[in-house]
């Protein structure tokens, strides 16, 4: 955990993260599976097992844990039993029955915003695809983590009008984005490509950065073809930390 009073992001894998705003310290969407251990996901473009990657050698100290959705690649088994069941845990409304149901006592489902050791969290729209497929995967998040500095994780969602209004309205210091242009073999990405983060990188000042890269198998999207496709943007690799 981070004693000083600034901003910074370490990727740990896929859209695990640790996100440091004022000294406080969440664990964004826990993926802890040893690489190999879980099957592909199905009606994908191929049928390597996940994750891809091992976990990295990270410290995961964290002061609270922030899940954006239940989908396998956000939240999995190996999380639910290494984590604290007494740990703060802040999730979509429609999911906080089932972390109960997990045995998890400190439970904050974020209707719309909430407060935790001097940082504002508030719950931001997400579309998770396109068109019917969106509607399939279910409600997915975003949160705006506001301290001494302001950083939006975007969680898994595609370009649309309401991200555009986050950025406008929270006008933060940097932004998150899930990239890795995930699909199945019909229908369009569900998470950010290259044009999504290009649109992100438009519509603001902030420092961009992209993750959920080259770990599961259906993100199609390679950090080196973002990096070659985008300018101003940061891609980290799994296990480093950026300092905003």
């Amino acid at each position: 955990m981070s004693t000083d009073t600034g901003l910074d992001v370490t990727l740990v894998r896929n859209a695990t993260v640790l996100a440091t705003v004022g000294g406080t310290t969440f664990l964004v969407d826990p993926l802890f599976a040893e690489q190999g251990a879980t099957p592909p996901i199905d009606d994908t473009p191929n049928d390597r097992r996940n994750p891809l990657v091992p976990m990295p050698d990270v410290d995961t100290s964290h002061d609270a844990v922030i899940v954006t959705h239940r989908h396998p690649d956000h939240w999995d088994e190996p999380a639910r039993e290494t984590l604290d069941d007494d740990v703060p845990l802040f999730c979509q409304p429609e999911e906080a029955d089932a972390f109960v149901d997990e045995g998890f006592t400190d439970v904050r489902p974020v209707e719309e915003t909430a407060s935790f050791d001097g940082v504002t969290l508030r719950r931001t729209p997400g579309r998770h695809g396109h068109g019917e497929l969106a509607e399939r995967m279910g409600p997915v998040s975003g949160f705006v983590l506001d301290g001494d500095e302001t950083l939006y994780v975007a969680g898994d969602t595609v370009w649309y009008e309401p991200v555009a209004e986050t950025l406008a309205e929270f006008d933060p210091d940097a932004v998150l984005l899930n990239g890795g242009a995930a699909r199945f073999n019909q229908g369009e990405p569900i998470t950010m490509g290259v044009d999504d983060v290009a649109a992100v990188r438009e519509a603001t000042d902030a420092t961009v950065a992209v993750v959920h890269m080259e770990a599961i198998n259906h993100c199609l999207l390679s950090r080196e073809e973002l990096r070659a496709e985008t300018a101003d943007v940061l891609v980290p690799e799994d296990g480093e930390r950026i300092e905003f």
